[in-house]
């Protein structure tokens, strides 16, 4: 069985393996979570989360490790920043897991531990990695002191409600809401002196809001930037600011305190103990990429993460795919929705063409793009939905015949099955 030599010790592998179970056993989710909690030394995955809950919250030194590799090209230097942060509770008691993805800093950090954040992107600099860790460091401090938390919904809170024009000379904004009071929350973090102080006086007079200049250099960038607090009328915005002047200087990346290493080596924190943990620690812009039976990488360097399928069109395929797709752009049926994935589609295919032929064959005959002969019997075809269909239905097949069955076709054919679809709903109308 497949527990047999899994024993998760997180709360994110329990959930990992009850998703393996399920499949394998095909089984429901609730009752695959209470096998994989099974697993791991527990009655069932209700127990499993309060005491793998209970041990997080009993640890006295509460911490997050944040991760970074770089690649200078020009100085044909490379290396690992790592910065820790100490912190009065758990991370994910200060803001969720999916929360973060919408904190500057934390955008393109992926969780890979309880205590451990790494980019899969490699930064071009040293200093460019510690700015960005510096960065995410004083998003944290920010939410931890505060209290605030991030906000999804700021077209509706800011731009839909009382509010009829954005904030005037607004620049490096980010949007919070205070979870007690349901209040939403503009930090506006512009260059220093670039504001326009009357006409953001009078717009926030005329949509009942108060904006005001904190003492705190900020999480963008101190010094260089001031941090102004916008919220309405009625909020206690002068008790939030006060708290946010009470805040410690910000961390700058020219006072750098985390760990520097010369080394692509992957760093494992503390809190990664099964080997699951350990792979998934790794940086993905750290792995060189290979070939597979399927995909063939676009570059060999590090990095270079997008594939291709591992076959080949052909130059006769690669003309009629441009055929198709040229005429499918041109037809006034076709619908919007449609429409930008077909050109998405037809990008995609010109690079595969380019990689798959060289471009020196393609200098002097256009494929996917200009005009063509032999084009007008498709244009013909694509002046009708039904014609429309015909000629997309032909493409996948096309597509299908000449590429093996991988994670980029079956992106490439989401797109024409998507079209194909907006198509026959405006047909039916």
């Amino acid at each position: 069985m497949l527990t047999d030599d899994v024993r998760p010790m997180t709360l994110n592998g329990i959930k990992s393996l009850a998703s393996q179970i399920r499949k394998e056993q095909g089984i429901k989710h609730a009752l695959a979570l209470d096998l994989a909690a099974e697993a791991a030394n527990y009655s069932n995955f209700r127990n499993a989360q309060r005491a793998l809950r209970a041990q997080r919250a009993e640890i006295a030194d509460s911490y997050v490790l944040l991760t970074m590799y770089w690649r200078d090209r020009e100085q044909r230097r490379s290396g690992r920043e790592t910065l820790r942060i100490d912190l009065s509770r758990p991370i994910l008691d200060i803001c969720g897991k999916l929360a973060l993805k919408n904190v500057r800093g934390f955008g393109d950090l992926r969780m890979v531990a309880d205590d451990h954040f790494v980019c899969d992107t490699l930064a071009s600099t040293q200093a460019y990695a510690r700015e960005c860790l510096c960065t995410a460091e004083r998003s944290l401090r920010f939410m931890e002191h505060i209290g605030l938390q991030p906000s999804r919904n700021y077209r509706t809170a800011y731009l839909g409600n009382s509010v009829t024009e954005k904030l005037p000379n607004s620049d490096h904004a980010t949007y919070w809401e205070d979870r007690a009071s349901g209040q939403f929350i503009l930090i506006d973090e512009p260059y220093r002196n670039a504001p326009d102080e009357e006409k953001r006086a009078a717009w926030a007079k005329q949509n009942g809001w108060r904006v005001i200049k904190s003492a705190w250099p900020g999480m963008y960038n101190p010094y260089a930037c001031d941090l102004y607090v916008a919220g309405q009328s009625s909020y206690d915005l002068d008790a939030l600011v006060a708290k946010i002047n009470a805040m410690s200087a910000p961390l700058l990346s020219e006072e750098w305190p985390g760990e520097s290493s010369p080394s692509l080596d992957t760093f494992v924190s503390p809190m990664a103990k099964t080997t699951q943990d350990k792979r998934r620690a790794r940086c993905r812009g750290t792995i060189f990429p290979v070939p597979s039976a399927t995909t063939i990488p676009y570059r060999y360097d590090l990095g270079s993460s997008p594939r291709r399928p591992a076959g080949e069109l052909g130059v006769d395929g690669h003309i009629e795919a441009g055929r198709i797709l040229k005429a499918a752009l041109r037809s006034r049926r076709l619908p919007d929705a449609a429409c930008w994935r077909l050109e998405s589609l037809r990008s995609t295919l010109e690079d595969w063409m380019s990689l798959e032929i060289g471009l020196r064959q393609l200098e002097n005959f256009e494929v996917y793009y200009g005009e063509a002969e032999g084009d007008a019997l498709y244009r013909d075809r694509a002046s009708t939905s039904a014609g429309m269909l015909a000629i997309l239905g032909n493409l996948k097949q096309l597509l299908r015949a000449a590429y093996p069955d991988c994670a980029p076709l079956r992106k490439q054919i989401h797109r024409i099955d998507r079209s194909i679809s907006f198509i026959g709903k405006t047909k039916s109308r």
